[in-house]
């Protein structure tokens, strides 16, 4: 090693297991090698049972960086050997170089096992269009539609390129800044879908990383407040519907189902001896689809008053052979969005109500059932949620009710119980 070196680069604490010094702009490279090693014809690396790494420093940015050899499987089945280069830490982190060389070991022993096995590696464009095909395709035509917006709009443009094991915090958070403009539910639906592409990769053995959301900075919670409806307002509603958009309407507004789920009824799913409506399924562009999730199988009530409008719009109906609620000529349930174009906006334009989708009848819903004095509890149960902290989203009360409820609390409490002269102290706060 030449004598000026250690001046123009920095020192390295001496290690009796080094056989080479690599100098790099900014960069000292320490090769280690365990006295065990068995290496092969010529001392080939490539050949060694056991290795131990390089540990590089990085002057500029106060790092130890790791360096190691490790065998990759490529998509189509060949084999490469990578030489990849990691951050085991800053120089606060690890004073040593000893210290760093421990880290690396730590993260070799992987590697070094017995029962190691060569990793697999792909870009995220090439896992995509595998896990399209064998998972994607298996799930609802909702989630695949959706899934499928994510990957072509957003996920394959900005991170198609990149290999699965790259996809770590840092590009995570670079991915969630390109998507500015987007909301906060959007990027976490985004996100959602990469996570699974890239919890599917890691479940066939593939090197990928994981969504963190822990770790990154999303945007801000919208103080967008969902549309809903007041009594008086449903009331106007029912009252412009014509059937059978009418009994629909009510059967949003007294049950609270998702408006695929309503779309989705058939005559069997309404229990008049047991007072409830089972729901079975959903409907999502005129097919039946399983519904958004296992509680949301759960039967609802069917109350006394919607009994009677679904027995009344019985006698009107327009058979079809599966015996669908609502259907079209095709005797297909109808789509959301042909419903909320041309049934539901028409109604809420002659009545000045701003344009909203049909969701709007199920917050409306939970706002009610608070209104009437229920707990929150209730509406979850009723809206068959999971976490009540959703249902807490979905409740809106009617202007004036927090006056009534605080003039309450007021008169409960005895305010002259104590004398004024008794209660009285310093004027002062001290």
């Amino acid at each position: 090693m030449r004598a000026d070196s250690k001046e123009e680069h920095g020192a390295v604490a001496h290690n009796p297991m080094a056989i080479g010094l690599k100098l790099a702009p900014c960069l000292l490279v320490v090769e280690l090698v365990s006295p065990t090693a068995s290496t092969g014809q010529g001392g080939d690396l490539a050949r060694r049972r056991y290795q131990k790494g390089q540990i590089l420093f990085s002057k500029s940015r106060q790092l130890w960086l790791g360096r190691y050899r490790e065998d990759t499987i490529r998509p189509d089945g060949s084999v490469i050997r990578a030489r990849p280069q990691i951050v085991l830490g800053t120089k606060k982190e690890l004073p040593t170089q000893r210290l760093a060389a421990r880290k690396l070991d730590e993260i070799l022993s992987r590697i070094n096992d017995c029962a190691y096995q060569p990793t697999r590696i792909a870009t995220v464009a090439e896992f995509a269009a595998r896990w399209r095909e064998e998972v994607l395709a298996k799930r609802k035509p909702s989630t695949v539609r959706s899934a499928n917006s994510h990957l072509d709009s957003h996920i394959l443009p900005q991170l198609g390129k990149l290999r699965l094991d790259q996809v770590g915090p840092e590009n995570q958070q670079v991915f969630v800044n390109q998507l500015a403009g987007a909301s906060r539910k959007t990027v976490l639906n985004i996100l959602s879908t990469l996570s699974s592409m890239l919890a599917t990769a890691k479940n066939w053995g593939f090197s990928s990383g994981e969504i963190a959301l822990r770790k990154l900075v999303l945007p801000e919670r919208n103080v967008h407040v969902p549309a809903h409806f007041t009594r008086s307002q449903v009331e106007s509603i029912l009252s412009l519907a014509n059937e059978p958009w009418r009994t629909f309407f009510i059967v949003l507004a007294l049950t609270g189902l998702r408006a695929g789920e309503a779309l989705g009824l058939q005559w069997p799913d309404i229990d008049f001896h047991h007072k409830c409506i089972h729901v079975r399924r959903s409907a999502w562009y005129g097919k039946a689809q399983s519904t958004k999730s296992k509680a949301s199988a759960a039967p609802v009530t069917l109350p006394d008053a919607l009994a009677n409008v679904l027995r009344q719009y019985h006698s009107i109906w327009t058979a079809n052979p599966e015996g669908w609620l609502f259907a079209t000529r095709n005797n297909r349930p109808p789509s959301s969005n042909n419903v909320v174009e041309y049934r539901l906006w028409p109604i809420l334009d002659a009545l000045d109500i701003p344009r909203c989708g049909l969701h709007a009848f199920r917050h409306s819903v939970a706002s009610f059932i608070v209104d009437a004095g229920y707990s929150p509890e209730v509406a979850k149960q009723q809206l068959r949620h999971t976490d009540a902290r959703t249902t807490l989203n979905y409740i809106h009360l009617r202007g004036g009710i927090t006056e009534r409820a605080m003039a309450d609390v007021s008169n409960s409490l005895k305010l002259d119980a104590v004398g004024r002269e008794q209660g009285k102290g310093s004027q002062y706060i001290q």
